[in-house]
Order: C-alpha cells, then structure tokens, then sequence
C-alpha cells in the first residue's frame, strides 16, 4: 500500500531568508572546525630592530586571524615588561609546553647556539639570517629540524622587497654577460655581526635569485681596524661562465645605499627605483610565509627548493671566508688583503 505523502509549506519570508541562514550555518560550521591545535605560543629572543618589529606583528590584529600568540620576550638585559608583553627567562622558554614556536632575533653570532636549544626543546624556529656563521653548522640544523619534525624558517625579506621584484622582472628572460652589485653601509663589529659575507647574505641572496647557482673564483678583504672599514671583493662566476662581482663595503660615513650594473645582450640595467610603499610589512609578510610552513600549506618541493637556495648561499659564504682568510695568512700582499 502506498504511503500518503506528506507536504511542508514553508512562508515566502524563510524562503527569501534562505541563503542567509545557509551562510550563517557555513561560517558556523567552518568556526566549530577549527583544529584548536593549530595555535602556536610563540617567544621572541632578543628585541632589537627586528625583534621589537615581530613583537609588533604578533600584537597587531591579523585578517585571517593569526595562529600565533606572543606569549612573551627572552632578552639578556633585565627589561620587565615591553607593551604588555612578559619578558620569561630563557630556560623557561625552552621548558614550557605553552611554547611551541621561537623566534630567534638576536646577534649574529648567538643565532646558531639559539636555533640549536630549540629545536632539541621540540619547539619551531624564525630565525633571522643568517642561521648559522658555516655551511656545516647550517647542514646540522637542518638535519636536527628534519628528525624532530620541526620547521625551521631562515627569513630572507629581502626577497620581498620592491627592489628585488623590480630586479626579477628587468632580469626575466635576459642573457647576461656580466655583473656588478656594490653595497655599501655603515661600520658592522665582527664579533656581534660575524664574518662579513654572512652578515651580508642578503645580497648575495639576490644574486642567486636573479641568476641561479654561483661559483666563487676569487676573494679579497680590504680591513683598516682603526677606521672600522671593510671592503670585501667577490668574483663569482654563473653556470654560464658569466662573471658577477659582489662589493660589500662598510665604514663611518658610507651610506646605506646598492649599485648595481648588469650588462646584458639586450641592454644595460644600473639603476633601481626607490620603492613607492617603503617596503612596508615585509616582516609580516615573511610570518605569513612561516605560518604556512607551520600549517602544511607549502609544497614539498616549495620547501626542497628554499632549503637548497639557503643553503647555497651559505655555502658561497662559507667558501669566501675561507678564500678571505687564506689570502689574509699566505696572500701576495703579505698583509690584510689578498687573493688566491
């Protein structure tokens, strides 16, 4: 026997009221799925320029809303309380389960040391560049990273900036046939800062990025102590035997400001516009890429492919301090500055 069906009048009014009551059930929906696991406590080491700048971007309001809570600052000097943020000794940062994430902004040279107790804390890292001071520390690091499951972010903004983008787009689909980048700044002390090709990856972070894996032929450091001056003179070579130098050169006086001169088949490129916007949130923007990375929402070959590319760099680096440091003990000069 068939069953009488039954008929539901719905008011034209709900009908009309559907499509919001079906967004309001979404959202509500998407709220209650959120895995409360994917919040990550997070401590700033150090609060100079950079540190003080994540603190900001880990108050500020985030849209989407950010999965990282500041939870507090470890810093060497006695501060007590920085915008509300608790200042926390460092073992109980590296103690503490509320922990799960360390941003390491300190001098160059404590970096390594840092990086290393977090990770064998169990906790993430940020760390700012350079990680490491040598090729075979930054190897250890990683390794480390990959057999605790960890992320472990080396910040480049510098590939972020306005500059660079305008640089990769000039460059794109040009043939060079040589280069120049001089960068000069003020006076950096060695032993905060480290060596300076380590201290100075950024640049040479651009060169790799705009011209793909280098060679180093020659090195040379150029030191005047009682100035505080530096000029280190690197002749790299692209996998197409095209030449580039690199200049850094730092002292009392010199302004920060690059210069660049590429020679290409079409064209010469020496000159780079300021930026418009200032490069403005690019720490944030860098975060955002971390956030990612913590949230599995990066390739696995976007991150094989960072990791080579830092890795390469500090490789490069490694080796010019080994030219600089050859050529200052047995170099043809017989004094601070030399070539091999």
């Amino acid at each position: 026997m068939l069953k009488k069906s039954t008929s539901i009048s719905i008011h034209p009014r709900t009908v009309s009221l559907l499509p919001c009551i079906m967004i309001f059930w979404f959202c509500s929906f998407h709220s209650a799925s959120v895995d409360p696991e994917r919040m990550f406590g997070v401590v700033v080491v150090g609060v100079g320029r950079a540190g003080s700048v994540r603190i900001r971007d880990l108050q500020s309001p985030q849209l989407p809303p950010s999965p990282l809570k500041l939870i507090g600052f470890v810093s060497r000097r006695e501060l007590g309380n920085i915008n509300e943020v608790k200042q926390i000794s460092l073992q109980d940062a590296l103690s503490s389960t509320e922990v799960d994430v360390a941003y390491i902004c300190s001098e160059n040279v404590s970096h390594e040391e840092y990086v290393r107790q977090f990770l064998s804390a169990g906790k993430h890292v940020l760390v700012e560049y350079p990680m490491t001071l040598s090729l075979a520390s930054a190897q250890e690091l990683w390794k480390m990273a990959e057999e605790k499951g960890k992320i472990l972010h080396e910040e480049h903004i510098e590939l972020l900036t306005e500059e660079f983008a305008f640089l990769k787009n000039e460059v794109a689909g040009k043939k060079l046939l040589k280069g120049t980048l001089h960068f000069t700044g003020g006076p950096l002390e060695k032993e905060r800062f480290g060596f300076l090709a380590f201290s100075s990856i950024a640049r040479l972070s651009w060169l790799v990025s705009l011209f793909g894996e280098l060679a180093v032929i020659s090195a040379t450091m150029e030191e005047q102590e009682e100035n505080k001056y530096l000029k280190m003179t690197v002749n790299l070579e692209t996998v197409n035997k095209r030449p580039l130098t690199w200049i850094e050169e730092r002292g009392p006086g010199l302004k920060r400001e690059r210069h660049i001169n590429f020679l290409f088949e079409s064209g010469l490129l020496e000159s780079i516009p300021p930026p418009t916007q200032g490069n403005k949130n690019i720490f944030l923007k860098d975060q955002d890429i971390f956030v990612k990375k913590l949230l599995g929402q990066m390739s696995t070959e976007d991150l094989a492919k960072e990791k080579k590319h830092i890795l390469h760099c500090v490789r490069i680096a490694d080796e010019i301090q080994k030219y600089c440091q050859h050529s200052k003990k047995d170099g043809p000069l017989g004094g601070t500055e030399g070539t091999v």
